[in-house]
């Protein structure tokens, strides 16, 4: 039975096999079993869930990793949180280490936020909480009309910096863009090592478009005020690739919180090898690793790929021996525990600054 003493089950919320191995591993570290129901694609591609145990009364952690098919997953989580919602439970506490469409969580151009909206489906259909871990931007659990528990692998990717890495004294932590420096200096200050940014061309694009300044668009109207004349805003214009620091001799470990297309990283893996550095690490949270990451990785500079288990990614690694994972089961069954007995979740926050 996974009914425990304390009353609260974990179902999984995933239609296949290898998205349901990290609830299976958050279930062996809490001792109960994973709940009753049957989650399955009808053959016109609509989703279906069956509760097949009674869940009146009692807590309900649904555990949803989110696989390539990220709107099916999505559906599968609404659909169940609504079928466990009619059925009575108490509380519907949604376990989503990778919180989708977290990239879109500002305006682009006459685009949506879309992270709100589905932000106001979960609660909607009926979730009352949610964990998740390391969101893409930390505004986000502002989306939220209940409580967001945004957890961070960050000790554990530190961990194995510090125990699989040879010589991890002789690194320099390196932020791909100045994007990214705020995390890469955690990482730095914890490990007491020097730090890098690399800045020009290479950079991600996404702030670019990110917050409306494109919107309305670039068209002078002067229509109705022919004497308004307002200062015009000249293009950007990103200088060549630099590193700032010095990666001579070095281990450069890049430190970001999604690997998706890897081609942002293979350039300044080349980067990072011209200037000196002797082997580069990649050290994420979330390895979406779309597309032809694993091979790219593979042919690339790249000497290790090291990603947290949030996104199943067992292809991916049989791919690219290259790609590493740490398992990170540990603090969302703890998690789970201590919502479920009313503790308090600072333990989990232990040293975690508003930066991390």
């Amino acid at each position: 039975m996974n009914v425990g003493k304390s009353g609260y089950r974990v179902f999984s919320a995933n239609s296949t096999a290898a998205c349901t191995e990290l609830g299976k591993k958050i279930t062996e570290r809490l001792g109960v079993e994973l709940g009753k129901a049957v989650v399955y694609q009808e053959p016109n591609r609509e989703t279906r869930v069956e509760i097949n145990e009674s869940v009146r009364g009692q807590d309900i952690f649904i555990i949803q990793t989110i696989p390539r098919d990220v709107n099916t997953a999505i559906m599968e989580l609404l659909v169940m949180a609504y079928a466990l919602k009619t059925s009575c439970a108490k509380n519907i506490i949604g376990v989503i280490p990778y919180f989708p469409y977290s990239k879109q969580c500002k305006m682009r151009k006459r685009g949506s936020i879309v992270c709100k909206l589905l932000a106001s489906m979960l609660a909607k259909a009926g979730l009352t909480h949610i964990i998740t871990m390391d969101l893409h931007q930390k505004e986000i659990q502002g989306f939220f009309s209940f409580p967001v528990d945004n957890l961070r692998a960050s000790p554990f990717l530190l961990q194995y910096i510090q125990e699989e890495v040879p010589d991890y004294r002789n690194a320099i932590i390196v932020a791909k863009s100045p994007s990214a420096a705020k995390r890469a200096q955690s990482y730095a200050e914890r490990l007491r090592l020097g730090l890098a940014v690399m800045h020009g061309e290479a950079q991600c694009s996404e702030s670019d478009m990110a917050d409306g300044r494109h919107s309305p668009p670039s068209v002078r109207n002067t229509t109705g005020h022919p004497g308004l004349e307002l200062p015009w805003m000249m293009a950007k214009e990103k200088p060549p690739i630099t590193v700032v620091g010095d990666v001579g001799g070095r281990i450069a470990i890049i430190v970001d919180d999604i690997v998706d297309d890897v081609e942002d990283f293979v350039a300044a893996a080349e980067i990072l090898k011209e200037r000196g550095a002797y082997k580069i690490y990649i050290m994420a949270t979330h390895g979406l690793l779309s597309g032809d990451a694993p091979r790219l990785i593979e042919e690339s500079a790249i000497d290790e790929v090291v990603v947290t288990n949030t996104v199943p990614h067992e292809v991916q690694k049989l791919q690219c021996p290259k790609i590493k994972t740490v398992d990170v089961s540990m603090i969302l069954a703890e998690a789970i525990r201590r919502i479920h007995n009313g503790e308090s979740m600072a333990y989990l926050f232990r040293n975690i600054t508003v930066d991390d």
